[in-house]
């Protein structure tokens, strides 16, 4: 075989396509199995992301992320500005950021005596501390109380001061984990 234009073809070329646009010639040959292998992965990976982000539940919603996101926010405003008196101990207390944190610390510390229940000597008779989600209190049930027999403790029935041990920013947060059980008026 012979081509006018080029001269004669060399055995080993690969077959080109019959149609030519705009001057270009086309070789008749298969996509490489590595490019192919991309392309069906990435067809795949669109399926799952849709399937798993738009209808399986299983993460969070837009919705959810900003509510999380602004809740974040919050906490940080409302830890750098540490003021502690019984308006900004009950907002700590609906932050769900700042809950978290001081049930880590609650039940790193206090959940020994108290429990994780936060139901102490009414739960278990084995438990040290009294109730804490129960509405008598024996130090005091607002806030500035709660804070203050967090942060000074009751040495004669056996409750050390955690204020020292702890900080203002972490035990504020574990009264604010206590009064998350309470609500505002109680």
């Amino acid at each position: 075989m012979s081509d006018p234009t080029h001269g004669p073809k060399p055995a080993s070329e690969d077959e080109v396509r019959k149609h030519v646009f705009d001057g270009i010639e086309e070789y008749n040959k298969r996509l490489p199995n590595w490019w192919l292998l991309t392309f069906y992965g990435s067809i795949a990976f669109a399926i799952c992301y849709w399937f798993y982000f738009a209808h399986s539940n299983l993460a969070p919603s837009d919705g959810e992320r900003v509510v999380a996101e602004l809740a974040r926010i919050d906490a940080q405003k409302m830890s750098s500005n540490m003021v502690i008196d019984d308006e900004h101990l009950w907002q700590m207390s609906g932050n769900p950021v700042l809950i978290a944190a001081g049930k880590e610390t609650f039940n790193s510390l206090c959940a020994a005596c108290h429990l994780p229940s936060l139901r102490g000597k009414s739960e278990s008779a084995a438990a040290i501390g009294p109730n804490l989600i129960d509405d008598e209190w024996i130090h005091g049930g607002r806030p500035e109380e709660v804070y203050h027999t967090v942060e000074g403790g009751v040495l004669e029935k056996g409750m050390p001061a955690w204020g020292p041990v702890l900080g203002t920013k972490k035990t504020a947060e574990v009264a604010a984990y206590i009064l998350s059980h309470h609500q505002k008026g109680q």
